[in-house]
């Protein structure tokens, strides 16, 4: 037992990254409470970056996934007198992009950016403004509002 050697597997897991063994010099600090400001990673490895105009990019796509969300909660694609196959693969299909789009949300939610927090819940708002509220539209109380039926938590 050699007990000068100190290359035990404490100060190798130190060592071993993904740099071959070099020390990493360049930490990403994950929040995990809301921050403001344009420093913030979402969805992806290194986007937006510390770059203003992506951050601005990425809060667009946030709303833009947020809306889309409420979009597909609302819309009315199926025909009336759809066979019951066409209609159940419609809204089959429907039902996956929405809940991956809600998902994304979410997931960029989850950066702790406070203004993705509130792009995010405003495409929601305006996107239900639009296409789920009576402001719009006239509601009967017979007729069918959309394909899918609301999410639920």
């Amino acid at each position: 037992m050699n007990h000068g050697n100190h290359n035990d597997m404490s100060s190798m897991n130190m060592n071993n990254n993904s740099t071959g063994g070099m020390p990493s010099h360049h930490k990403m600090m994950m929040h995990m409470t809301f921050y403001w400001g344009k420093d913030a990673l979402i969805l992806f490895s290194g986007w937006p970056g510390t770059r203003s105009g992506m951050y601005v990019l990425a809060l667009i796509l946030v709303f833009v996934l947020s809306f889309l969300v409420e979009f597909l909660s609302q819309c009315q694609i199926i025909k009336p007198g759809s066979s019951d196959f066409t209609a159940g693969v419609i809204q089959t299909l429907m039902h996956a992009l929405r809940v991956g789009l809600a998902y994304m949300v979410m997931l960029a939610i989850m950066s702790f950016n406070g203004g993705v927090f509130l792009v995010a819940v405003a495409g929601h708002t305006l996107g239900f403004l639009l296409f789920g509220s009576r402001l719009f539209k006239k509601i009967s109380p017979t007729i069918k509002t959309s394909d899918l039926p609301p999410m639920r938590c």
